[in-house]
Order: C-alpha cells, then sequence, then structure tokens
C-alpha cells in the first residue's frame, strides 16, 4: 500500500468520526446541549452586530440599516433645497446615523441578560423557527427597555441640529390629527425606532451566516447544534 493511501485509510475514521459528530437531527441534542448552542450562537451574533453597528459610521455606510429622513422631510426635500436648506437635509442625515450609532453599545447588556433568561422552550423554538425567529426573541426582550435607553443618546445627538427642532415644533400636531405613527413625531423618536430596527436586523444577518456554515461559527457546541438542521 502506498503511502498516501495508506494515511487516507488512517484517516478515515477521523474524518466518519468528526462529520458523525454533526450528523444528527436536533431530536438527538440533549435540552443542555440546544439551549447552550444556541445561547453561544445569539451571544455571538449579537456581540458582533452591535461591534459592527457601534463603530464608526456603523449605520451610515451600511444599506441594510442606514438611516434616511423621516419620509415628509424626503418628501419636501426639493421645496427645502430651493430654500437653501440642501447641505442641513444632508448634515440631518449624518447626525440622525451618528445618534444611532452612539446609542447602540447601550444594548449589550440587554441582550446578554435576554440570552441568560433563555428557557429551554425559547431555545427549541428558535431553533426550529424561521429566518427571523432570533430577531423576534431579541425584539420581544429587549424593545422596549432599549427604546427608553436609546432616546436620551439620540435625542443628544439630533438636538444639535436646527432642522430637526423645526420638525419636532412642526409635527407636533400630528398625532392629535391621526398623520404620523407617534414615534415619527420627533426626530429622536424616529432614530430611536429605526435603531432598533437596524440592531435587531443585523443580529438576524448574524444568525443566517451562522445557519449558513455552522461549522465556521468558531464553537464545537454551535456546530453540532446548528448542524443538527442542515
Amino acid at each position: 500500500m502506498s503511502i498516501s493511501r495508506r494515511a487516507a485509510a488512517l484517516l478515515l475514521p477521523l474524518t466518519l468520526a468528526a462529520a458523525s459528530a454533526y450528523a444528527l437531527s436536533l431530536a438527538d441534542l440533549s435540552n443542555q446541549d440546544a439551549t447552550g448552542g444556541l445561547k453561544a450562537a445569539l451571544d455571538k451574533g449579537s456581540s458582533l452586530a452591535v461591534a459592527k453597528l457601534g463603530a464608526e459610521h456603523g449605520f451610515l455606510n451600511n444599506e441594510k440599516v442606514r438611516i434616511p429622513l423621516p419620509k415628509i422631510l424626503e418628501q419636501a426635500r426639493p421645496l427645502l433645497k430651493m430654500t437653501g436648506k440642501g447641505q442641513q437635509l444632508d448634515d440631518l442625515v449624518v447626525q440622525m446615523n451618528h445618534a444611532a450609532e452612539a446609542a447602540v453599545p447601550m444594548a449589550k447588556p440587554l441582550l446578554v441578560d435576554a440570552v441568560k433568561s433563555m428557557s429551554i422552550t425559547d431555545a427549541k423554538n428558535i431553533l426550529t423557527g424561521g429566518d427571523t425567529s432570533v430577531t423576534d426573541f431579541f425584539r420581544e426582550k429587549t424593545s422596549p427597555k432599549l427604546a427608553v435607553q436609546f432616546l436620551p443618546i439620540v435625542k443628544k445627538v439630533t438636538d444639535r441640529s436646527d432642522l430637526a427642532n423645526k420638525y419636532n415644533t412642526a409635527m407636533a400636531m400630528a398625532p392629535k390629527l391621526g398623520v404620523l405613527a407617534k414615534e415619527q413625531t420627533t426626530v429622536e423618536g424616529y432614530v430611536t425606532q429605526r435603531a432598533l430596527d437596524g440592531l435587531y436586523t443585523m443580529i438576524g444577518e448574524e444568525e443566517k451566516a451562522i445557519r449558513a456554515d455552522p461549522l465556521g461559527a468558531g464553537s464545537k457546541l454551535i456546530g453540532k447544534v446548528f448542524g443538527a438542521l442542515k
């Protein structure tokens, strides 16, 4: 037997053993493994999402989460540009995205707490759910508290814009008239909601990447659990 064939013969059992470690179904996993693997994946995914969005230009340079002007301001752009406010509009877009960027790091502790408090039922629902199951879990567990935490950070940035202040004043009557959803009647409310949406979107993107390549996630337990879903 040649050296190459002998080496292949020796490696074959190891290769098969490695493959069989992941050739499982979800039913074969213990509750401990299923929950532990998912918690590790969610911790990894949420941490990466926060790091990416909280970096300089994390929102502004990412088309998936970049925050545009509120719809009414965008519709009024041609008129506002004619009155010399085009640069103010561009500056406001930059400020809104920087405000979201500044707020997102505040999410890390709440996301970690949500993962720690996950039940076995939560874990199996997420594992067998669709592509948005992780996003839905985090949104349900963290959205109200994060909105409260994000708002003052966002407001501190957007208050620097004269155009944002004028928008807030003009929109003050909108909820009473039923013209806009409540969160869109102030720039800070609008940005806070879009920042949350962006955060959950990026967490979902990280989840998709782990589901697509569980072995590449850098954890044997993540690979075992998500490999069982293949």
